[in-house]
């Protein structure tokens, strides 16, 4: 319930941010786009594994409608749909090859207040993004490699081996911050943002094995976009 309580204070931010009742200055753009980058992802488990950052591509589309400008801040609402690989990876720490990576696929969703400053029509615009994020499992894919065996793991976290993703809905909050460069060509964007998964990737009842087991994502990607509508 906790989950669920803080997602609802964000998406009512959102709402707040994206949407006021007092338009200063009218804005009718809508703008859509192309991004591409590289995730940095962990879980938490809970017990918890001695982990590295998992590597994964992230990429897809994007729709964003300006509705207004106040004061200096131009308020807007940004929709994505991506391609995003997340996981993790076993940090062994004893000085041999040994390994186990775990990549998760998704097709995940962020619905975004989009609040900028800067230029309009021709220069910088810095940009916040802040809102909910949907998830969908699509595959996974297990690497092992070395002489280990998971029977060798610590108890706590044999069960993590092969262990079948139990929840196919992913769900947290997205927020993250970037540059904009407005251009007659079209314009080009650079961000970094930070996801914190509320939804468990494995069951967490209490006669299962993990308690949580939650996404954590950093990304950074470039884009490109163009306004169709002005």
């Amino acid at each position: 319930m906790r989950r669920i309580r803080i997602l609802s204070i964000v998406s009512l931010l959102f709402i707040t941010l994206s949407a006021s009742a007092q338009i200063e200055e009218p804005r009718r753009v809508l703008e859509v786009g192309v991004s591409g980058g590289m995730n940095l992802n962990k879980v938490d488990l809970r017990p918890s594994m001695r982990q590295k950052m998992h590597n994964g591509l992230n990429g897809g589309i994007s729709l964003r409608y300006t509705s207004e400008k106040y004061f200096s801040m131009i308020c807007a609402a940004q929709l994505e749909i991506n391609f995003s690989q997340r996981g993790w990876e076993e940090d062994f720490d004893n000085g041999t090859d040994d390994r186990y990576s775990r990549t998760l696929n998704y097709i995940e969703v962020p619905f975004l207040a989009h609040l900028s400053w800067g230029k309009e029509k021709r220069g910088f615009q810095f940009f916040i993004n802040l809102g909910p994020q949907f998830g969908f499992y699509i595959s996974d894919d297990e690497t092992y490699e070395g002489e280990w065996t998971p029977e060798e793991r610590p108890a706590s976290l044999r069960p993590v081996y092969g262990k079948e993703i139990y929840n196919k809905f992913d769900y947290g909050i997205a927020g993250g911050a970037g540059i904009e460069l407005k251009s007659k060509a079209g314009n080009f964007f650079i961000e970094g943002r930070y996801y914190y998964g509320l939804a468990d990737v494995f069951n967490n009842s209490k006669s299962d094995d993990f308690g949580r087991s939650a996404n954590q994502t950093i990304s950074v990607r470039i884009g490109y976009s163009i306004a169709i509508l002005e």
